[in-house]
């Protein structure tokens, strides 16, 4: 039989940093500060980090449009674009980091930022095994809430996801341990706050927009420790809510109740635990026209970013296609954006100048090829509808 003991020992150490890790970050979000009041910052900064693949395509056009709708502001000096180079891949393999320091430094000096899909490296490809940059920037700006808005009218779909951003399984994704050749660990992180603040934002953002049904999504059947812990929390929170009915659901049911035509339009607003949010938010988007069209939102208390919810397409800018590239998604990333600081009037124009363009009017599409519009086209088609509303 074999004696395991130098590897249990290892493995141990490795264990023993993670929690050390964990711990040190629940005192840090249990210290935190209220959320920051944009109305009283001298001069708003709006961070602009194209990412890679097609993410300087379509973040050029969103700040295009943004700059659009807030030009008398950009004018007085009221808010400034802080454009960031620096997060593609090929830069981040090079620094072996998620994030370079210098880039990490100018994303501090944002109040919120925009930001392009980035690629993550996996098994089997040329990169280095870096973490993930959309990990990183939510673990250093603790964006603790990821918010994903599904709306398609004509299906009566009107849903509001709240996944949790910050723990998980996702929490120490790259800090997994290799007991042995056959045996590999990976961990799945919950704290109090962490759940606790997810749990209340969801629920204040269903009594100010006056949803009467929140959905917590879990497997606490099966995960019991964890995502137990999660489910109980979020109950306890409910019962501030008395208006509002709550109800709970696992996970893979979820799944199936969002293609079930007679009760998916029952449900409005969704907290979710990491993993099953990112999952389930792809399928939901489907709904919409896919992942291209669809942005989110990564609240935290000092800070936010948002993005869209698809990755970087490198193919598309290796067969010379990336002119070509669906911006929707990060202009509807710059609907939240907008209405994150306060700036309602204009996140209602592009919200509806969006759905004219894209569900409505239609007159240009995009294909992704040179059968549909430019990205830069279609950016400006939606500026000519904003003009005429």
């Amino acid at each position: 039989m074999n004696n395991y003991d130098a590897q249990v020992k290892a493995a141990l150490e490795g264990f023993e940093k993670v929690l050390r890790g964990q711990l040190a970050r629940v005192e840090k979000i249990n210290a935190a500060k209220d959320f920051v009041d944009y109305s009283t910052l001298p001069t708003l900064t709006i961070g602009v980090c194209g990412g890679d693949g097609i993410g300087p395509i379509i973040t050029k056009a969103a700040q295009t449009v943004l700059e659009y709708l807030l030009a008398d502001e950009v004018k007085s000096g009221k808010v400034k674009f802080k454009v960031i180079d620096g997060l593609t891949i090929e830069n981040r393999a090079a620094c072996m980091k998620a994030i370079p320091d210098d880039v990490m430094d100018e994303l501090y000096k944002c109040d919120v930022i925009l930001k392009g899909p980035t690629t993550t490296p996996r098994a089997g490809d040329p990169w280095p095994n870096i973490e993930s940059a959309n990990v990183a920037m939510r673990k250093n700006l603790d964006l603790f809430a990821n918010v994903r808005p599904v709306k398609v009218p004509d299906k009566g779909i009107d849903w509001t996801f709240f996944r949790e951003n910050t723990e998980g399984s996702y929490a120490v994704g790259s800090q997994g341990v290799n007991v042995t050749d056959d045996l590999a660990v990976d961990f799945c992180v919950t704290t109090t706050e962490g759940t606790n603040r997810i749990a209340r934002l969801a629920f204040d953002y269903a009594r100010r927009n006056k949803k009467n049904r929140v959905s917590i999504v879990t497997k606490a059947n099966i995960i019991k420790t964890t995502d137990g812990k999660f489910l109980r929390i979020c109950e306890e929170i409910a019962k501030e809510y008395p208006e509002i009915t709550t109800d709970e659901w696992f996970i893979d049911i979820m799944t199936a109740k969002l293609v079930d035509e007679k009760r998916r339009t029952d449900f409005k607003v969704f907290i979710l635990p990491n993993l099953y949010g990112d999952i389930i938010t792809d399928e939901a988007a489907e709904f919409q026209g896919g992942v291209g069209t669809a942005g989110s939102a990564n609240i935290g208390k000092k800070y936010a970013m948002f993005e869209a919810i698809h990755g970087s397409a490198p193919r598309m800018v290796r067969e010379g296609r990336g002119m070509y590239a669906d911006p929707c998604s990060m202009l509807r990333a710059s609907v939240m954006l907008l209405s994150h600081i306060g700036r309602q009037a204009e996140a209602d124009k592009l919200e509806r100048a969006l759905d004219i363009c894209m569900f409505e009017e239609k007159k240009l599409t995009i294909t992704g090829r040179d059968t549909g519009a430019t990205c830069e086209e279609f950016a400006d088609y939606v500026m000519n509808t904003i003009k005429n509303l």
